[in-house]
């Protein structure tokens, strides 16, 4: 694996999750309680064992450099190994990245300085488990120029994704970048073959590629110009990232409010389709020095005994004689006696107050719900203080306080 360079982009402004991209880019927004989105690429990496990995960064960044400085400084530099964050530098123009071709070809000298044979290229801020050797053999087994990551999706969500068209070989013949019309499976009309933003690249190929593209006037980006320009002239094949049963693997575009709060309250079923718990595929994070959590009685009786059901508790919280019912709560976090927190997502540091009640809630870090207060019960009067999605979850950004 030594030939083989990851590039990980995680730049995005996520303006789809805002507010929890209001000081943070989206790779860096905590994700199943104790995660942030990026941890997830970043442990396919170590997971497959991929040891040289760029993060290039651009938008408020300072949150995401942190947390690789403080979780991911796990491997040997006197091997070769790093996980290196690169910001943004206008090292070739003044202008910061304009697409996802456009950050590599930033970076070109890095390609130079490692001269790898294979460039893998990943989105920082999708929710997967993918052993990434498994989809470089079948580059290598198909001599091919480009392999493309795909996954079968509904085909409602098209206008979301790129979407792949392969024939019998898996070699891609047509590629639509958010179409609303698209091409859909042959067996599965209902159904699309979406790229997941993964790419491998001989990387000889995709450096003229990216200088041809450098001179051009297009959105410098890899779906919408650099893959298909390649359909037709070049090896191109699709990996479909399936089961041994032809079932799509699990994999998540987080990029919406609703998308990521569906995504972490399904952690709480007894069977979700997201294991965090598999001994074989550990996803590394940052673990600061935290007591455990505790639940607390108020002596009042069962009813305000600290009931939790259907939770996920992470080291540090204090439940004291409140209710948390399919929830998750980050580090830290606080719940006060009578409170009560359902189908909610209370993120590191926060505070739900004696007697409050939150009901489908995103709660950002450090903020206090005041006593007594109702929230996610009247869609109406949340509006006034918090971002409420149009399907109705409420979102209370960082550092609340109520006035």
């Amino acid at each position: 694996m030594n030939k083989i360079l990851a590039f990980i982009l995680a730049g995005g402004k996520g303006e789809r999750l805002y507010p929890l991209t209001r000081d943070r880019t989206k790779p860096a927004v905590p994700f199943a309680a104790i995660y942030r989105i990026i941890d997830f690429t970043l442990s396919n990496c170590i997971n497959s064992n991929l040891r040289k990995i760029y993060v290039l960064s651009q938008y408020k960044s300072l949150s995401l450099s942190r947390h690789i400085q403080l979780g991911w400084n796990i491997l040997s530099s006197t091997l070769g190994e790093f996980i290196t964050v690169v910001p943004a530098q206008q090292r070739i123009n003044e202008q910061w990245y304009r697409g996802t071709a456009d950050a590599i070809y930033q970076n070109i000298y890095l390609l130079q300085k490692e001269l790898p044979e294979l460039l893998l290229i990943l989105s920082g801020d999708h929710v997967y488990k993918m052993d990434y050797r498994e989809m470089i053999k079948f580059h290598l087994d198909k001599h091919a120029d480009v392999t493309v990551a795909a996954v079968e999706m509904d085909k409602k969500l098209s206008p979301e994704f790129g979407v792949i068209e392969i024939d019998s070989e898996s070699s891609i013949v047509g590629f639509q970048e958010k179409p609303t019309e698209p091409k859909t499976l042959v067996r599965s009309p209902d159904k699309i073959l979406a790229s997941m933003g993964i790419y491998i690249f001989n990387t000889e190929i995709v450096v003229r590629k990216l200088i041809e593209d450098a001179k051009r006037d297009t959105a410098h980006d890899f779906g919408k110009n650099i893959v298909p320009e390649m359909v037709g002239k070049h090896q191109v094949y699709a990996y479909l990232f399936k089961n041994e049963r032809g079932e799509p693997h699990y994999w998540r575009d987080v990029g919406t409010i609703e998308a990521y709060f569906e995504s972490n309250i399904d952690l709480v079923s007894e069977s979700p389709l997201l294991d965090l718990y598999d001994p074989e595929w550990p996803i590394h994070t940052y673990h600061p020095p935290l007591p455990p959590a505790k639940t607390i009685s108020d002596g009042r009786g069962v009813h305000n005994s600290g009931a939790v059901m259907e939770a996920i508790l992470s080291g540090g919280c204090v439940i004291s004689g409140g209710e948390v019912k399919r929830s998750l709560l980050s580090p830290n976090v606080r719940i006060e006696k009578s409170a009560v927190v359902e189908d909610s997502i209370v993120l590191e540091g926060a505070r739900v107050k004696e007697n409050a009640h939150i009901k489908r809630t995103i709660i950002d870090k450090e903020s206090e719900v005041p006593a007594g207060m109702y929230i996610g019960y009247d869609h109406r009067a949340d509006a006034k203080n918090f971002t409420v999605t149009e399907s109705g979850i409420v979102v209370i950004s960082k550092g609340f306080r109520a006035r």
